[in-house]
C-alpha cells in the first residue's frame, strides 16, 4: 500500500526518490520472490486454548502476571459467546481470528482517507490515489477473537506495467482477543515523484501470523498523480 519508507529496519526493495518534475523514476524493478521465507520460518509448538495457556505454569507468579498483562481485560469465560462483534465460536477454538475493518491513509496536508476493506480482499476499481512526493502513514483497524494472534506481520508488493517495483515487510505485533477494535499505525512513508513515477499500480498486501496463517490478502489498484483526488 506504500512505496517508500524511511524506516531502515524494513525488509524491502526500496525505490530511489526522484528529485524533479521530469526526473528519473523513483522506483526500480526487482525480481525477488516475496514468498521465499520458508527456510527462515520459526517452527512453533502445538497451539492451545486461552484457558489452557492461563492454566499452564499457574504457580509461577512472574509468568502468571505476564500472561495477564498480555491478555489485558479479556474475559476468558466469554470467549466463544455471541456478541455484537463476533459470531458464535466454540469456547475451545484454538485458531485466532483477525478481521480487518478498514485502513486510513493519514497525511498532514489533507483529511484522512478512510478505506473500507472488503471481506474478500478485492476492492473494486481504483482504490485510492496518492499525491507524488507526499508523506503519509497507513493506519489499520482490526479485531481479534478466539485466541492470541502472535507475530502478526504486514507484507506489501507493488507492480507497475507488470514489473515488480517495490516490496516491504513490517511487524505489527501480538494481540489478545477483545471486543474493541485495535488500531495500528505504520511508520511514515513517502510516495515517489517525477514523471516516470506517475501512473497506475497494482498491489498485493498480506497479513500473516507466526503460524503462517494468512488472515487477509488484499489485491488492489491505486494511482500516483500530481495531486490528491478530489473525490477522496
Amino acid at each position: 500500500m506504500g512505496l517508500v519508507d524511511d524506516n531502515k529496519n524494513k525488509e524491502k526493495d526500496a525505490p530511489q526518490e526522484s528529485g524533479g518534475e521530469g526526473g528519473d523514476a523513483s522506483f526500480h524493478a526487482t525480481d525477488q520472490d516475496d514468498d521465499n521465507d520458508d527456510e527462515n520460518k520459526l517452527h512453533l509448538g502445538p497451539q492451545c486454548s486461552l484457558k489452557e495457556q492461563l492454566e499452564k505454569d499457574k504457580d509461577d507468579e512472574s509468568l502468571r502476571k505476564w500472561k495477564e498483562q498480555l491478555l489485558g481485560s479479556v474475559d476468558i469465560n466469554n470467549i466463544g459467546e455471541l456478541d455484537m462483534y463476533f459470531t458464535l465460536l466454540p469456547a475451545e477454538t484454538l485458531d485466532p481470528e483477525v478481521k480487518f475493518l478498514s485502513v486510513a491513509i493519514v497525511a498532514p496536508e489533507r483529511p484522512d482517507i478512510v478505506l473500507s476493506i472488503p471481506e474478500d480482499g478485492k476492492p473494486q476499481g481504483l482504490w485510492f490515489t496518492l499525491k507524488e512526493g507526499s508523506h503519509y502513514r497507513l493506519k489499520f483497524f482490526f479485531q481479534v477473537s478466539n485466541n492470541i494472534v502472535s507475530g502478526l506481520k504486514y507484507t506489501n508488493t507493488v507492480w507497475k506495467s507488470g514489473l515488480r517495483v517495490f516490496s516491504t515487510k513490517d511487524m505489527i505485533g501480538t494481540f489478545s482477543p477483545q471486543q474493541e477494535p485495535y488500531t495500528h499505525e505504520m511508520p511514515e512513508e513517502t510516495a515517489p515523484s517525477g514523471f516516470m513515477a506517475r501512473g497506475s499500480y497494482t498491489a498485493k498486501s498480506k497479513f500473516i501470523d507466526d503460524d503462517n496463517k494468512c488472515h487477509l490478502e488484499i489485491n488492489y489498484t491505486f494511482d500516483i498523480r500530481k495531486d490528491w483526488s478530489s473525490k477522496e
